[in-house]
């Protein structure tokens, strides 16, 4: 396990759709008991708790990729040292687009929703989002999982009374049109789109993909098509594997295993610019 020194940079949690920055707070208060800075920044209009954040659909139905990625950048511009980059899920998308913008000492996404291009649509996946994609209204609406459909897709690995726990404490309903636009039409569309990333910069910082191999919302084979985008780019790309996890990785049992490799990767090869 790694320890903080005077340079060490500090660490930025991203959070994914269906969450709010709740889902961070085992890990920040570990790494901020390790002696590290940690920011956990959430989405516009996202700051209210998660029960109160139930009661507002219309905030999370007009939240944008756009504004939400000038929010993130701004908070870690603001830092005055380039951040470690941690994001989960569509966190992991926007880690992705921060790197882009040249930000960041290094990035871990784990279990990252891809950027436009990666075309890799296991059954699973199809599966989890069904409830989401299966009708057109819901582009236009803040759509979330019944207590089933989020143990399928988040906590499959988890007994049902641990993901129901985990459910109303952290579960909220997602931006539809996000869900439409990104993970179903991106790749459709000519030109690039708001998720489109530069796969090919050379003066990125460093990015890890963890990957989890019971995932069903983003299956392994998705962050490894993912993570072999950036073939092209000299920039250090590397990919790692826990076999037995889910997509809630970062917070069912075992979370502290994949926060140690996240954190000892990261602070390795962070880059000094």
């Amino acid at each position: 396990m790694s320890e903080p020194t005077s340079d060490t940079p500090p660490i930025v949690l991203i959070h994914g759709l269906w969450m709010t920055s709740r889902s961070w707070d085992r890990w920040a208060e570990y790494y901020r008991k390790q002696g590290y800075e940690v920011i956990v920044p959430t989405y516009p209009g996202f700051e209210i708790e998660v029960e109160a954040l139930r009661e507002r659909p219309d905030v999370i139905a007009g939240a944008s990729v756009p504004a939400t990625l000038d929010h993130l950048a701004d908070v870690i511009e603001s830092l005055g040292t380039a951040p470690i980059i941690m994001g989960h899920s569509f966190g992991g998308t926007f880690t992705q687009l921060l790197l882009d913008r040249g930000l960041g000492a290094a990035a871990v996404t784990i279990d990252s929703a891809p950027p436009e291009g990666v075309r890799v649509n296991p059954p699973s996946q199809i599966k989890a989002l069904f409830p989401i994609l299966s009708k057109p209204s819901n582009r236009h609406r803040a759509v979330g999982f019944t207590e089933e459909q989020f143990h399928y897709a988040f906590a499959n690995t988890c007994t049902r009374e641990e993901s129901d726990a985990a459910y109303d404490r952290l579960h909220i309903p997602a931006p539809g049109s996000w869900v439409w636009a990104y993970g179903l039409t991106a790749n459709w569309k000519p030109g690039h789109q708001e998720t489109w990333v530069d796969y090919g910069r050379d003066d990125r910082a460093p990015l890890l993909f963890i990957l989890g191999g019971q995932d069903h919302l983003m299956p392994s084979s998705v962050g490894r098509a993912n993570a072999k985008k950036y073939r092209r780019s000299d920039a250090l790309t590397e990919t790692y594997e826990f076999p037995d996890r889910s997509h809630f990785t970062g917070v069912e049992p075992g979370w502290e295993q994949v926060a140690d490799y996240a954190l000892d990767w990261a602070t390795s090869h962070a880059s000094t610019r």
